[in-house]
């Protein structure tokens, strides 16, 4: 019965943090892309029309947009805000899956002066849309050298319209102002083909690593190609480490109800001393003897795992189907059923297991027997 409740404990568990991480990721997901290509040598590169057309001919690359990202300083009706300005072209919402996110209004049109704000950005400035009666500036330190003689000619400044509030999480929400890619390259003094980034969509399924090969050939090895994890390095790292953490915590409470599997075999070995005695006194081995125990064990732990592990996909798939469990009235509890997670539980009982056996069937010795 231990093995059956562990087994089921440790799959439900497995399941509801497998859940979690798709919920997590899901947010980062709306706004980052397959893969994301920088300059390893400043801030911006160049791309040709050349390279534009090698990069469509790419297999497994489904589509790609070319943005533009620098800190800038925005200013609404006397409040201020540093944030990112990300410069997009009209390929953009083929890539990421932005137009999903959006909380009110529309997205921007291209070659004008429309931005998409985040909601957090928004609330802090208690700023509504298309507001005519106050406007929205954009401003940049131009680039160059030596002394600012004249502040006000330090900075290149723009007014922008907001159309849209895209709403994710409360740390993107507050991270990016999306504007039209040509406005970006006015206001950074850029050139028509000077871009800081390039985000590609992948087809299902790609060789990742083909493309990434490819896209370095295509620019001399003159870039970086980062895949969605590696954007997101540190998310990723906590939830691997919260998954394994909360495993190993489980897979030590299965552990110690194994300990009854090891009671269990070993008063049977006691109560069944006289006949081991008979068998060894007629020619049987002790590795032999030992041999019924270990397998009987192993049994248990093998059909035990199946009925818990049974139980627990149940448990699962009733969640995901009739959302028993919530997290608030909207909001289900997320549970997701992988074929990883069933593997690793039935592993982990019949490794566990078969230790527990080989344990107890070493109680069988020619000592105990005389």
């Amino acid at each position: 019965m231990s093995i059956i409740v562990g087994a089921m404990a440790l799959f439900v568990v497995l399941s509801v943090f497998s859940g979690l991480k798709v919920f997590s990721l899901s947010f980062s997901n709306n706004i980052d892309p397959d893969l994301k290509v920088t300059s390893t040598l400043g801030k911006s590169f160049f791309i040709t029309p050349s390279q534009e057309n090698q990069i469509k001919g790419i297999t497994g690359l489904a589509s790609y947009s070319k943005i533009i990202e620098e800190r800038v300083l925005f200013i609404y009706n006397g409040k201020q805000e540093v944030t990112y300005l990300k410069g997009v072209d009209a390929a953009f919402s083929k890539v990421n899956a932005i137009k999903k996110t959006l909380y009110n209004g529309n997205w921007l049109q291209s070659e004008t002066n429309q931005v998409v704000v985040g909601y957090g950005i928004s609330e802090k400035f208690s700023m509504g849309l298309l507001d005519f009666n106050n406007s929205l500036e954009v401003l940049i330190p131009k680039p160059g050298k030596g002394t600012i003689e004249n502040p006000a000619e330090a900075f290149n400044k723009m007014t922008v319209i907001p159309t849209g509030v895209y709403a994710i999480s409360e740390d993107l929400d507050s991270k990016y102002v999306f504007a039209d890619l040509g406005l970006a390259q006015e206001l950074l003094e850029y050139k028509t083909n000077q871009i800081s980034g390039i985000e590609i969509k992948e087809k299902n399924p790609a060789d990742e690593k083909e493309i990434i090969t490819k896209l370095q050939t295509i620019f001399n090895n003159k870039i970086t190609v980062k895949n969605r994890a590696q954007l997101n390095e540190s998310l990723y790292k906590m939830l691997n480490t919260e998954n394994l953490a909360v495993y190993l915590i489980f897979t030590l409470v299965i552990v110690i109800a194994l300990f009854n599997l090891i009671g269990a075999l070993i008063m049977m070995i006691l109560d069944k001393k006289g006949n081991l005695k008979t068998l060894l006194n007629l020619g049987t081995e002790i590795q032999d003897l030992r041999k019924i125990f270990l397998l009987q064990g192993t049994l248990l732990s093998v059909f035990g795992g199946i009925i818990g592990l049974t139980l627990g996909i149940a448990i699962v798939l009733l969640q995901q189907r009739f959302e028993w469990v919530m997290i608030t009235p909207t909001l289900p509890y997320p549970v997701v059923f992988t074929v990883e997670n069933v593997l690793i539980v039935l592993a982990t009982i019949v490794t566990l297991g078969f230790i527990a056996s080989l344990i107890a069937s070493s109680r069988v010795s020619k000592k105990l027997l005389d």
